[in-house]
């Protein structure tokens, strides 16, 4: 289990005070589906040790992501910008909640270093909410993009965001940087945002999707979602609708996974049968790609999923191109 206290200076601190309070939740057991190795390989001690270098934090860690093995393993790590405090308290999240500190103006060649001597051919940067910042950290994604372009031209980047907020302009101020994905998690079905996500507004976050494609209608967009909050089958379905009228590119689908006993609890847990139905449902409602699992994440095997997604993109332009020299109907997209 994570610890809900940072051992750091005393005092101690709580690492989430809004929840340091809450009674105890009742935690289901584990079925045999959801088990996975420690962390052990020399290759994750050498990305851990390059992280550390930089003085970087990753969502690997902070969010305590079951896959940080596997993927830093693979040098693979989920870069998180702008501190590693979140203006928000998401009930499902193990990210510190509080005050941020400024910016650190250094922190976007920094990140550019560590790519390249990770040397990492697809990159995810994520970030904390930064909802005391007037353009809630925009500019700031930009200057990251910008630096790992100039670093490391070959590298591609996806984004993962926050839902900026009330922050005008700050969406078309990252769109402008031109990342290769963006993603922006819907996290779980409306009727569960104001005990999951009670900060965020789901068709905020919708339209701001929708938003990228009007913007920039080459650009990859992405959404995930986790199960076992206690959605029902049929407002996921009714989620993947809401997405694809977005025109949103890539679903994911993950098991939630309590990191403490203060956080929402798992209502149940999905077995993977359900997760391969969940695929193939989406796949026909007409995303590029679906990836759905009990160990999915948003940036869980980021790299070979940009390159499955480029090329359905292709395939699917190719189908296009024939069905219009063969003066067939184009399906909408």
């Amino acid at each position: 289990m994570v610890t809900v206290i940072d051992k750091v200076s005393p005092p101690e601190r709580p690492r989430h005070p809004e929840k340091a309070h809450r009674p105890d939740t009742e935690r289901l057991p584990k079925p045999s589906w959801i088990r996975i190795k420690a962390p052990s390989s020399d290759a994750f001690v050498k990305t851990r040790a390059i992280v550390r270098e930089h003085n970087l934090h990753t969502v690997c860690e902070e969010a305590g992501c079951p896959n940080i093995g596997e993927c830093w393993t693979s040098r693979h790590a989920t870069m998180m910008i702008m501190g590693d405090t979140c203006t928000r308290a998401c009930a499902f999240c193990n990210v510190k909640t509080g005050l941020p500190l400024p910016l650190d103006k250094n922190e976007p060649a920094r990140v550019a270093d560590a790519v390249a001597r990770l040397g990492l051919r697809h990159v995810v940067i994520t970030s904390v909410d930064r909802d005391d910042l007037p353009d809630g950290g925009a500019l700031h994604f930009a200057h990251v993009i910008e630096a790992i372009r100039a670093a490391t031209p070959s590298t591609t980047i996806e984004i993962l965001t926050p839902d900026f907020l009330r922050k005008d302009g700050a969406l078309e101020t990252v769109v402008a940087a031109k990342p290769d994905v963006f993603n922006h998690n819907l996290e779980t079905v409306p009727s569960l945002y104001l005990r999951i996500r009670p900060g965020a507004r789901y068709f905020h976050s919708l339209r701001l999707l929708q938003r990228v494609k009007e913007l920039d209608p080459s650009m990859f967009t992405k959404s995930g979602i986790m199960v076992g909050l206690g959605e029902t089958r049929e407002e996921v379905q009714q989620l993947m609708d809401d997405l694809r009228s977005a025109n949103v590119d890539f679903l994911t689908i993950g098991q939630y996974l309590q990191p403490t006993l203060k956080h929402a609890e798992v209502k149940r847990y999905v077995h993977p049968e359900e997760f391969h139905s969940y695929e193939r449902i989406a796949l026909t409602k007409g995303f590029l790609i679906v990836s759905a699992s009990p160990f999915t994440r948003s940036s869980h095997h980021a790299g070979e999923d940009f390159a499955r997604l480029r090329a359905a993109r292709e395939a699917q332009l190719q189908s296009l191109n024939q069905r219009q020299t063969a003066g067939c109907p184009t399906p909408a997209p």
